[in-house]
């Protein structure tokens, strides 16, 4: 079985060298370029390039574009799938294995995305695929180890799922994202009473009551089927982001779900799991939105931005 700690023995310890190998903690937590030395940036500039250049024949995707995009991570994190990892493997090779290959470079063209686009600085690290990037935004201050991204992307578990991009979404566009870009859908101090009784066409009629300026709840809103299933026993409202965003959320016998609704209808959704009773509360503290569970009968807490994780 491939699991992250399984990928990295095999195909990328042996690339280490001996002292780094002996502490890889030690080598992971110290500032390999102390100076900051221009050069040691350009060589990180010079792989990610590389990549970009000779990725499309690695994924057998002619077509494949890398231009410093979030679109360019999406389409990657979509081709990393067991065809092309087991084809990885079994290329024959001298040196680094072609799986090591597009890791090792993978991950740095995805850092440099993270720094052409956010601003973001490199950490440098040694070897330097293990450098990771530091990222400023309006969640904090994070440094996002992509090489290790790339290798649980790979394993079993999460091959062929999109973990990749689910880490660039969670880690790099959400935290960066401009909300208050999106137009008003209504004032945010609207108060939007509960719907006691849930059912599809009742949503319907009370978005359309309490909040007509919400024309559609978007192509992508789960069906009529797919509500049904969830099983809310009650669903809640509350407008974040000034008015720009409208977060629906409602317990289930299994959870909580959440969903975030801009102007155009429906954008983004979560669900956590957790104990039916007591039951999960949803609550907005200012840019904050905090997910109060009982999770095996104990407390817990999730906090994210008001625009979703």
């Amino acid at each position: 079985m491939f699991t992250a700690e399984a990928l990295f023995e095999r195909y990328f310890l042996p690339l280490y060298p001996l002292d780094v190998r002996d502490n890889l903690q030690k080598a992971r937590t110290t500032n390999a370029n102390p100076a900051n030395n221009p050069r040691i940036i350009e060589q990180l500039n010079d792989i990610a390039r590389v990549f970009s250049e000779l990725a499309p024949a690695a994924f057998n995707a002619p077509d494949l574009v890398l231009d410093y995009s979030d679109a360019s991570v999406h389409t990657l994190a979509l081709l990393l799938n067991e065809e092309a990892r087991n084809r990885w493997m079994n290329a024959p090779s001298d040196g680094a294995s072609l799986l090591a290959q597009v890791v090792i470079h993978g991950a740095v063209y995805v850092g440099a995305t993270i720094v052409k686009t956010r601003g973001a600085q490199w950490q440098v690290r040694s070897p330097l695929w293990e450098s990771m990037v530091r990222l400023e935004s309006k969640a904090g201050i994070a440094d996002l180890a992509i090489f290790h991204w790339w290798i649980k992307a790979l394993t079993d578990e999460e091959i062929g799922k999109g973990r990749l991009l689910d880490r660039y979404r969670t880690h790099v566009e959400v935290p960066t994202f401009d909300g208050m870009a999106l137009p008003v859908i209504a004032p945010a101090d609207r108060q939007l009473p509960r719907l006691a009784k849930v059912r599809y066409d009742l949503l319907y009629k009370h978005l359309k009551a309490h909040l007509p300026e919400l024309k559609s709840v978007g192509d992508d809103f789960p069906s009529p089927e797919r509500f049904e299933e969830y099983g809310f026993s009650a669903l809640n409202f509350q407008l974040v982001g000034g008015g720009r965003m409208l977060l629906l959320w409602g317990p289930t016998k299994d959870g909580v779900h959440l969903f975030w609704l801009d102007k155009s209808g429906f954008q983004k959704a979560a669900f956590f799991q957790a104990d039916a009773f007591p039951a999960p509360m949803v609550k907005v503290d200012g840019e904050k939105i905090k997910v109060l569970l009982s999770v095996n009968k104990k407390n817990e807490e999730v906090e994210m931005l008001w625009w979703g994780a």
